[in-house]
């Protein structure tokens, strides 16, 4: 049988066990209600239930990264893009990725590289190592230099967090940021709506061409891949999506016609047509 003096020090333990959590509670909630501004409690308030949901994209870490694509991805998915299937094509191009990834300026990153079922030449990228490109492209690429390079520019858009900076401009632009950072609903819904429609700074462009004609020529892919795919696309009167978000295309072919002669590189791989047409034949 309990004695009174066992009842009270039972009594003590429980006391402080809810206590100091109640107090913490009330001290967060008076913190964030004190603040002068009505519109500032209301935003920091979140932060209390949800503080594992706020994003500050200025700093935001290869794991945040990583979660943020893999949301971004799972909305696209949803019925924004439609992915091709067929398990060569797909295997064929990770595996060209993969390649290029181990390369590039950010070889730690889980990179994912997806075919969408789209006949447009288009491909872009978003956060966290996820790089799409259209059948379209596929199809329209000679050979795998020039696929490879149109991958390795995706790839470094990811090198130079380019999407991440973008969502945070906008983020900024449109008011639904505060100091603490922004909530992760509202980042997916600026990462999706950017990656479909994302408006192609001149300064991100030269960056990630810059960035992709280094990784392609580290793989040891012939590096006039990228400039020919280029021509090649600015050739069609069509003009292509790829390019048509695309800044000062022509003046880019320039600059990596510069690079490459001032950097010249021995790498020779993936010029061969019949090999790239033998592995994407399913689409042919």
């Amino acid at each position: 049988m309990m004695t009174w003096k066992g009842f009270l020090t039972n009594y003590r333990q429980w006391r402080r066990s809810w206590l100091y959590p109640a107090i913490s509670v009330v001290v967060a909630l008076s913190l964030c209600l004190s603040t002068p501004s009505p519109g500032q409690a209301l935003n920091l308030l979140p932060l209390l239930f949800q503080g594992a949901q706020i994003l500050q994209l200025s700093n935001i870490s290869d794991r945040q990264e990583v979660e943020l694509g893999q949301q971004i991805n799972s909305q696209l998915r949803s019925g924004e893009v439609r992915l091709y299937r067929n398990a060569e094509v797909n295997r064929y191009v990770q595996e060209i990725g993969q390649r290029l990834v181990a390369n590039s300026d950010r070889p730690n990153l889980p990179f994912t590289f997806q075919v969408v079922d789209d006949n447009s030449v288009n491909a872009f990228a978003t956060a966290g190592g996820y790089v799409y490109m259209n059948t379209g492209l596929l199809k329209t690429a000679e050979n795998e230099a020039e696929l490879a390079s149109v991958m390795a520019h995706e790839i470094g858009h990811i090198g130079g967090k380019h999407l991440v900076k973008q969502m945070r401009q906008r983020a900024l632009a449109s008011g639904v940021a505060t100091a603490t950072g922004l909530d992760r609903n509202q980042a997916v819904a600026i990462g999706v709506d950017l990656a479909l429609n994302r408006p192609r700074s001149r300064q991100d462009e030269f960056d990630a061409d810059k960035r992709g004609l280094r990784t392609l020529a580290r793989a040891g892919y012939a590096q006039s891949g990228m400039v020919s795919f280029m021509q090649k696309l600015l050739s069609k009167g069509s003009g292509p999506t790829f390019l048509s978000t695309h800044p000062a295309t022509s003046d880019r072919i320039n600059n990596l016609k510069r690079a490459i002669n001032a950097q010249p590189s021995s790498g020779r791989d993936g010029l061969d047509k019949a090999a790239y047409r033998a592995n994407i034949r399913p689409l042919l």
